[in-house]
């Protein structure tokens, strides 16, 4: 496995390596998914690199890569969750942080990418590794050294022969919607060309470890089958059993140590039709995983089964002009609308199981108006059903108990942005500039009283990206 040596032993000297610019290269700008991506289900392992920064080691090819991002951010409230956004949590009007401007200036999202690519035999090898600095941040943070920490994207290897692929590692969920076939590239992924580093909300997706079986038969048509890393989510929004051992679900805590009973099982069939110089693309997922609870008062055990769906397309009426859709939903999926709060499944008095019934959708438009500027706009939305039951002491729990402003019924997001890419040299890479505008705004199912019925925020984001050649 020449290729995965190849990787591993090139993430070693990923920073050195980047130090000097002869060692370094990106294969795309990442952020610049407006034109459609190059097929890289057909791209040869075994070709030699093209980039001038790109190295040659054994009988693998190693391409270092990534972008410095410089980015500046503008709320009208102070939503405490960094560059990132998280749609759930926007802060009411009548609190302190719903009346606190927040700026922010951040190199967060600058990243590292390295990619190897070899043969054995007929087989084609591949492995691939994106970091950024979007890691847990240390106390102090923003003080003094904006010690930002190191955090792993994706890092797998794939095995193809012929027309089937096998994917091992940490990658894009399946789950996430696609621009070109069900390719794990993070340029053939669709999430949107936003700034914001949680993308746009409402959008499904993911990145965890996986076991992915991808097949060609055609052209047209690619299936995938994968099985993911679950986790028993209800999220803060949630109030659970007073008796409940509360570790044995994840309520919005960062731990790791929730059991599962059983890995998610996603499947997903895509169609990418050409229509003269225009690239369609159609995809349909399911979602099945499974949930289990214990009562150590009783000795009872509760299972419960969830499902979800989704459709996704990405339409070219005309080569410079993209219109794109994707719709969720499940009973017990909730954990998928990244970023939201939506839970999986509440916990009765009795510890067993009622699902979450939760929905999104999003509609945009990106257009590549000149060669080297292009616009998107984008709306979405994502919907709970309200799921409340009884506790032994006669008061409610579950999601949406009277007066809960962390359990939300809507979520909607509208944004509008450009990009303008600068120059572009193959030799000594480019410089784009981008500016996002969003507004978000989250109405719970109830508020205590003299609490506004919805919370909003405005958001301004601007960046400057220097990407690799």
């Amino acid at each position: 496995m020449n290729a995965v040596r190849a990787l591993l032993a090139g993430s070693l000297v990923i920073f050195p390596a980047i130090s000097a610019a002869q060692d370094v290269n990106l294969n795309r700008p990442v952020s610049a998914q407006t034109a459609p991506p190059p097929d890289s289900s057909n791209q040869k392992p075994d070709s030699a690199p093209t980039s001038p920064l790109a190295i040659h080691v054994g009988d693998a090819d190693l391409l270092f890569g990534g972008f410095i991002d410089a980015t500046a951010i503008r709320r009208d409230a102070n939503t405490g969750s960094g560059v990132g956004t998280s749609f759930g949590t926007i802060p009411f009007g009548n609190t302190v942080q719903g009346h606190m401007n927040d700026t922010q200036f951040s190199s967060q999202s600058s990243r590292l990418t390295l990619e190897a690519t070899g043969k054995r035999g007929a087989a084609d090898l591949k492995g691939s590794l994106e970091v950024d600095f979007l890691g847990n941040a240390p106390n102090g943070l923003n003080v003094t050294t904006n010690s930002n920490t190191l955090r792993m994207r994706v890092f797998w290897g794939q095995y193809r022969h012929g027309g089937s692929e096998f994917l091992a590692g940490q990658s894009w969920s399946l789950m996430t919607p696609n621009r070109n076939r069900l390719s794990p590239a993070t340029a053939d992924v669709f999430f949107g060309q936003t700034v914001d580093p949680n993308y746009q909300m409402g959008l499904p997706w993911g990145r965890t470890m996986q076991f992915r079986l991808t097949t060609h038969p055609n052209d047209i048509v690619t299936a995938a089958v994968s099985i993911e890393n679950p986790e028993q989510y209800v999220g803060s929004g949630v109030k659970l059993p007073a008796a409940f051992p509360s570790g044995e679900v994840n309520a919005g805590a960062s731990v790791n140590d929730v059991p599962n009973p059983f890995p998610d099982v996603i499947g997903k069939v895509a169609f990418d039709p050409k229509i003269g110089r225009t690239h369609q693309h159609i995809e349909a997922a399911v979602l099945v995983r499974s949930f289990k609870t214990y009562n150590p008062d009783t000795d009872a055990t509760f299972k419960k089964t969830a499902t979800g769906g989704e459709v996704n397309v990405a339409l070219e009426p005309h080569p410079s002009v993209r219109l794109v859709a994707n719709g969720f939903f499940s009973s017990g999926g909730g954990r998928y609308i990244a970023n939201t709060n939506l839970p999986d499944f509440i916990v009765d008095q009795d510890a067993s199981i009622t699902l979450v019934a939760t929905q999104s959708y999003l509609i945009g438009t990106e257009i590549q108006a000149t060669r080297k500027f292009n616009l998107y706009a984008y709306y979405s939305e994502a919907h709970a059903d309200r799921a409340v039951t009884i506790d032994v002491d006669g008061s409610p729990i579950g999601f949406g108990v009277p007066g809960s402003t962390a359990a939300n019924e809507r979520i909607g997001e509208a944004t509008a942005g450009v990009t303008q890419t600068f120059f572009r040299d193959p030799k000594i890479g480019g410089i784009q500039f981008m500016a996002q505008y969003s507004h978000v705004r989250r109405t719970p199912f109830s508020v205590p009283a003299g609490t506004p019925a919805g919370a909003a925020v405005n958001m301004l984001y601007m960046n400057v990206r220097y990407f690799l050649p």
